[in-house]
């Protein structure tokens, strides 16, 4: 089996088919179960940004497998297969690896260097546990990329080559004044209660702003947001929640409006914007960090209106200075694949091994019984002491062949060994399988309390 990775982004597609393809938690569960079902993958999972789509499997045939993953995000994007296709990008292996530990570490997103690509890394392995279409490679590989994430972080600068989307999306709506200047004393609507509108709920109010009103569809969730905004050891800004029905009045008071929601709609049409600015004497600055976007884009033209949205951000970060520090996260990244890859190869063989070592120690204890009976008047101590002498020399005689076994299998051009193994000793088939299956059991026991 293989690792595949289908999947478009900011890089390889407009913001309009970004938009049109964004999948609902709903639709991520049904494309995994779907996956599932396609003859060649048996493994999936699906990591779903404001700004990237990308469907994770194992599969068997990698011609097949790109048609059917292909395929599978037409359906269930609702953009045709022709017209998706010339956005799709393709990784295979070693460069699916490659693909996800850059994007872990911030160094494909549209503001590199950000973190908030992690949490949603851990999202996609969680639901994918959930729904028990991640198994062993898929296990292994996220949390792997979650591992590297963490240590680019924490071992380089990469955090200076770029904020997050929320903070890099104020610094726009700022543009030339200091972000804490800009925002001081200001009063501040946030449209959401995910985890990006609490994120960007608590940098406004670190930024300075006198008051932060939540409009959420669940009630509760704004409330509790708010709480956590105000209560003590939070930021100590004013903050109160407000059912949707309330945004229209809230937009009239509001400075700043920051909206990412789930809705699949416009959460404020151009008109709203129009009636909320109309008579302003002081700006209404508009963040639009929802994908499919929640603000009309005709608010541009409002004016005494400034809107940043997920494009204009894409814009404005293709131009923002990359660090040195990219360079060192770019060789984490290759150690790290590297030693990915040799890790899997290592594992495949490894069920190889245990097999021959249970056939060792049958034979083993075989001719030990033979042995009783051609002999029994052998006392316990003189039986022992025969077993753990044939023991011991068996495990001599393997011990060499299965060590450089495993060394030669997790160099690459090793997946042969296994095979090779399999033929010269005369393992069964269904033996070596049930080990594996075994082993991925234990593994998705392990992990599923990792994440």
């Amino acid at each position: 089996m293989s690792l595949l990775v289908v999947g478009l982004s900011h890089r390889s597609a407009p913001v309009s088919i970004l938009e049109r393809a964004s999948l609902s938690a709903d639709t991520r569960i049904k494309l995994l179960q779907d996956t599932l079902a396609a003859e060649p993958a048996t493994e999936g999972a699906v990591l779903a940004t404001c700004n990237r789509i990308e469907l994770y499997a194992d599969v068997d045939k990698f011609h097949a497998g790109v048609a059917e993953l292909s395929t599978l995000l037409a359906q269930h994007s609702g953009v045709g297969l022709d017209e998706l296709t010339p956005y799709l990008y393709v990784h295979y292996e070693d460069r699916a690896v490659h693909h996800l530990f850059s994007v872990a570490c911030g160094l494909d997103s549209m503001v590199v260097g950000e973190g908030q690509i992690l949490g949603q890394i851990k999202d996609a392995l969680a639901l994918g546990q959930d729904l028990h279409t991640a198994g062993r490679l898929l296990n292994d590989l996220f949390q792997q990329a979650l591992r590297v994430g963490k240590r680019a972080h924490s071992e380089t600068g990469i955090d200076r080559a770029g904020q997050s989307l929320v903070t890099f999306g104020l610094e726009q709506l700022a543009q030339d004044t200091d972000v804490e200047t800009w925002a001081k004393g200001k009063k501040a609507l946030v449209i959401g209660a995910g985890s990006m509108s609490s994120l960007a709920a608590a940098t406004l109010a670190r930024s300075g702003v006198s008051e932060i009103v939540i409009a959420n569809r669940t009630l509760a969730r704004a409330e509790r947001l708010a709480q956590i905004l105000t209560e003590p050891g939070g930021t100590g800004v004013a903050a109160h929640a407000v059912e949707m029905v309330a945004v229209g009045d809230e937009l009239t008071r509001a400075d700043v409006v920051v909206s990412c929601t789930g809705a699949t709609g416009l959460v404020l049409t151009g008109e709203a914007v129009e009636d909320a600015a109309r008579g302003r004497t002081a700006p209404l600055f508009l963040l639009d960090l929802a994908m499919p976007r929640d603000i009309d884009a005709a608010a541009h033209r409002v004016p005494g209106v400034r809107l940043v949205d997920i494009e204009s951000l894409a814009e404005a970060s293709a131009d923002a200075p990359m660090a040195a520090d990219v360079d060192q996260v770019r060789g984490i990244v290759s150690d790290e694949v590297a030693a990915f890859g040799a890790a899997q190869r290592a594992a495949h063989i490894t069920p190889t091994v245990v097999a021959l070592r249970t056939m060792a120690a049958d034979v083993v204890a075989s001719e030990v019984a033979r042995l009783e009976g051609r002999l029994p008047g052998l006392d316990d101590k003189q039986r022992a002491e025969i077993t753990q002498t044939v023991r011991r020399v068996v495990d001599k005689l393997l011990h060499a062949p299965t060590v450089r076994v495993k060394q030669l299998a997790s160099e690459p051009g090793g997946a042969g060994y296994a095979d090779a193994l399999r033929t010269l000793f005369d393992l069964d088939p269904e033996t070596v399988a049930s080990v594996s299956r075994a082993d991925l059991n234990d593994a998705d026991v392990k992990n599923r309390g990792r994440v």
